[in-house]
């Protein structure tokens, strides 16, 4: 049932969007001019900033209810009865008619989108019997039937549910059902994927993709995510600072960019498969830093940290008297071993127990039991006064810097923290250290006064960094300390913290969910699956040679950044994650290795995979 005529569904015309504020209008987008065809995927690319979300939310018309006014161009919609209306002069009542009923959305974060205090059914049907005038009983009817298309288990069970009993991935299905509800003619996706774990994320654009073909819906996708571009974009229009830069079919984009920004956005983008055959991590070359060193990092045999038999777990209270009724077994039975100078990653998917992992070392969250040694120091075995002396030689970077910085203080003052506290430095030589750590990290010195909000996000990281590095720490726990950041600026932070590896001779424990950039940064790699390490080695044997089912299916969901390289939703093929929670008393049985190549080593208990 496609559109036989050529004309495309939406247009948009020198888009201006301008918002007001105290210091007078900020231009939000300046001049941006693309169409939309029938069945096609337009991804609108850039980072935070360009203007990307703008463009979609002028289109719905909500831009103005964020403070935003369209201030010129002409956003023309081709509606479902042949008339074409300009959006910009649309009155908002029509408005609501369009939106959902021809226009449907999907946002970023699903639990937003989602009203919590209805059940699903109830929302679902809400929009077919408002704009389809259906019966109670056939908007039912509907409603399950919309969720079996987006492929959720047990549909007529979470008609009844309401969205906080529902996994991300689940709320992220149940709105891309609600979007789709009433057949729309354009569908606006931003974001869509971004908060979502790997193999869920790899089943949601091939739903996405599916479900385009089959309605011939206009899919408008906006992304940051380079791979998922590669995955899912028939055209691709990039964005810089509210203009378009460049337009153009995925391939020439992928293949032969003209634009500076979009090179230098591509040379930025870490590919899975571009460190097969090295041994060794090494710094991405990136346009505009030529004179950065891309040397491998060879790091040491030394052992600096020892795990063994680490278990965390957490109380589950219920009953009248609180007592604890079950326990969630995070972390379960963990061995790792170390090497200074070196980074070995954790990876997994959200609910694995890896950042748990990086906790309990840190004894931030108290282990169940298990020993964990650094350069000869038990840490489980120290008191209070022991362990606040062990932790100058454990840092922490977490995923969120401006959660972890002090929005009152001056950054001079959080970097020289850590100095104060130990005593390590005063008067003129802690200005001096922090000054140097600034230019460590890449920050000019005029930042010294500034406070957090003054910085952009991958600013604020690098000054988690400094102040993690104030004390030389011999550790360095990295929880997702890149996963909130742009591309480019997720490249930049992390050459800066490989190249601080190889001048300061760092151990990293690496924290992510980012494949590609795990295979970038790793020397070695541990696969964490429902609180167990199931697959653990050095980096080139996990990456190109995996051997347990679960490794496995990773690593097929990770979309790569190669339009050539598609995947389809046959090769898709992945298990529900079982529960972590088990009773009182539930013992499970302890993890054991087989070691199929030096070094390697896969679980052979059952791991539920």
């Amino acid at each position: 049932m496609l559109d036989q005529t050529n004309q495309p569904i939406a247009r948009i015309e020198n888009l201006r969007v301008e918002f007001q504020t105290k210091d007078g209008p900020v231009v939000g987008v300046e001049d941006v001019s693309f169409e939309v065809n029938p069945g096609e995927t337009v991804c609108i690319v850039g980072e935070s900033g360009s203007g990307k979300s703008v463009s979609s939310l002028s289109l719905m018309r909500l831009v103005e209810f964020g403070g935003g006014d369209i201030a010129g161009g002409r956003l023309l919609f081709d509606r479902r009865d042949g008339d074409e209306i300009d959006l910009g002069k649309t009155d908002q009542n029509l408005m609501r008619t369009i939106r959902g009923n021809e226009i449907g959305m999907i946002f970023q974060e699903p639990m937003t989108a989602l009203n919590p205090v209805f059940t699903v059914g109830r929302q679902l049907t809400e929009g077919l019997r408002l704009h389809k005038g259906m019966t109670k009983k056939q908007a039912e009817a509907r409603a399950l039937e919309l969720l079996k298309q987006v492929r959720i288990p047990e549909a007529e069970r979470r008609l009844k549910q309401y969205p906080h009993e529902l996994s991300g991935g689940m709320r992220q299905r149940v709105v891309i059902a609600m979007a789709l509800a009433c057949e729309p003619r354009l569908l606006i996706a931003d974001e869509p994927t971004t908060a979502l774990d790997v193999t869920i994320q790899a089943e949601i654009l091939a739903l996405m993709d599916r479900l385009k073909r089959e309605t011939g819906t206009a899919v408008m996708f906006i992304t940051h995510d380079m791979a998922v571009v590669a995955q899912m974009a028939d055209r691709v229009v990039v964005m810089y600072r509210g203009n378009k830069v460049e337009e153009g079919p995925v391939e020439q984009i992928f293949e032969n960019p003209q634009h500076d920004y979009t090179k230098a956005l591509l040379s930025a983008v870490p590919r899975l498969g571009e460190m097969t055959g090295k041994d060794l991590p090494e710094p991405m070359k990136l346009l505009g830093y030529e004179d950065h060193p891309t040397d491998p990092i060879p790091g040491s045999d030394e052992v600096l940290l020892e795990v063994r038999n680490l278990t965390t777990r957490f109380a589950v209270k219920g009953g009248f008297f609180r007592r604890t009724v079950a326990n969630v077994h995070a972390v379960e039975d963990v061995s790792f071993t170390l090497r200074k100078g070196r980074t070995l990653s954790l990876v997994g998917e959200s609910g694995c127990g890896k950042s748990t992992v990086g906790r309990s070392l840190l004894r931030l969250v108290e282990p169940l039991e298990g020993h964990v040694t650094l350069d000869g120091v038990d840490i489980m075995a120290l008191d209070h006064k022991g362990l606040r002396k062990a932790r100058q030689d454990m840092q922490m970077v977490f995923q969120d810097p401006f959660a972890s910085l002090n929005p009152q203080m001056q950054l001079m003052d959080q970097v020289a923290e850590p100095l104060r506290n130990y005593h390590a430095a005063s008067g003129s030589e802690l200005q001096d250290r922090v000054a140097h750590l600034f230019d460590r990290v890449e920050l000019p010195r005029s930042f010294l006064r500034r406070f957090p909000h003054e910085l952009s996000g991958g600013q604020r990281q690098r000054v988690a960094i400094a102040r993690a590095l104030a004390l030389n720490p011999k550790l360095i726990v990295a929880d997702e300390a890149v996963s909130a950041l742009d591309v480019s600026v997720q490249a930049q932070v992390l050459n800066l913290m490989m190249e601080l590896q190889a001048e300061l001779g760092l151990s990293y424990l690496f924290i992510s969910h980012d494949m590609a950039v795990v295979e970038r940064v790793s020397h070695d790699v541990g696969v964490m699956y429902l609180g167990r390490i199931v697959e653990l080695g050095p980096r080139r044997a996990v990456f190109e040679d995996p051997q347990h089912p679960y490794t496995k299916a990773l690593m097929k969901a990770v979309p790569i950044a190669d339009p050539h390289k598609r995947k389809s939703e046959k090769e898709l093929n992945f298990k529900p994650i079982p529960s972590p929670i088990h009773p009182v008393g539930y013992e499970p049985a302890p993890s054991e290795y087989e070691e199929i190549s030096p070094g390697h080593f896969i679980l052979t208990t059952d791991s539920g995979y």
